[in-house]
């Protein structure tokens, strides 16, 4: 073959696999896929109390989550549009793309860690147990763990897996919807149920029946951050910086505190 048509082959060649790369970086990078639909796709669990609850009255969202994606929102110069999702739905929902970024306070565990990618964290929550007024089996941390007792969580969530490793004598049962953990201890089927420091918010500011249990030292920290799907890291990279300046502003302290947050920020 002569030597001119080696070279354009070549050339071609190193043009083509240009080309594919280009195309490839086109289709993975999903900052720039987001500039360019002029839209962010944010998964929320409209029942977080705090976080991105949707009132079921107004239907209107309300929490540290839904005031701090308008705020990415707002950064990136894009639409906000909401994708209602949960705990047990939101690794598929990120890995089948119906959305950019889980912002609901996601908590950071190994399962979920080696599925999705995480930002650094926001939030921080040890876990509370919720039980009645009127019950009399649970009168403090010490007696949740002890034989005959019946602890609920939701299933899903981190609460699971810990109190799965915590519990030596209680008997566990993971609740799913649509029943709920509240249904199970109200009517007296479960003696309490494990949560964290919003949720037990809302047990306290919204029914007349429950009371709140608290661990006398740290039981099991939980860092809360943002999740997105593995590989391209353009979206992450920019959230995390997003993240890192809401913390140095004073923003991210002053919206946690008007929904009464405050307390778990994390500071690091």
């Amino acid at each position: 073959m002569p030597k001119n048509n080696v070279a354009l082959f070549t050339f071609l060649g190193v043009l083509l696999s240009l080309q594919l790369n280009q195309a490839a970086h086109a289709e993975t990078n999903r900052l720039q896929k987001i500039i360019t639909a002029n839209e962010i796709r944010v998964c929320i669990w409209p029942e977080y109390y705090g976080v991105t609850f949707r009132n079921p009255k107004t239907r209107i969202l309300n929490g540290i989550d839904i005031d701090l994606s308008a705020e990415l929102a707002k950064d990136l110069g894009v639409k906000l549009k909401y994708v209602d999702s949960s705990f047990p739905q939101l690794v598929d929902n990120l890995l089948t793309n119906q959305c950019d970024i889980a912002m609901h306070a996601v908590g950071v565990t190994p399962a979920r860690s080696a599925k999705v990618q995480f930002t650094q964290a926001y939030l921080r929550s040890d876990i509370y147990a919720i039980t009645t007024k009127a019950g009399t089996a649970i009168k403090s941390w010490e007696d949740i763990d002890k034989p005959g007792r019946i602890i609920a969580v939701q299933a899903g969530t981190i609460m699971e897996p810990v109190m799965q490793q915590s519990l030596k004598q209680a008997k566990l049962v993971s609740i799913k919807l649509p029943m709920t953990r509240e249904q199970e201890v109200e009517s007296g089927r479960a003696d309490a149920f494990m949560t964290d420091y919003p949720y037990s918010r809302r047990m306290l500011e919204t029914t007349d029946w429950a009371r709140l249990v608290t661990p006398p030292q740290t039981f099991h920290l939980t860092d809360y951050a943002y999740a997105l799907a593995p590989g391209d890291k353009s979206l992450l990279d920019k959230v995390n910086g997003f993240i890192h300046s809401m913390k140095q502003d004073g923003r991210l302290q002053s919206i946690a505190r008007k929904h009464k947050l405050d307390l778990i920020v994390a500071k690091d």
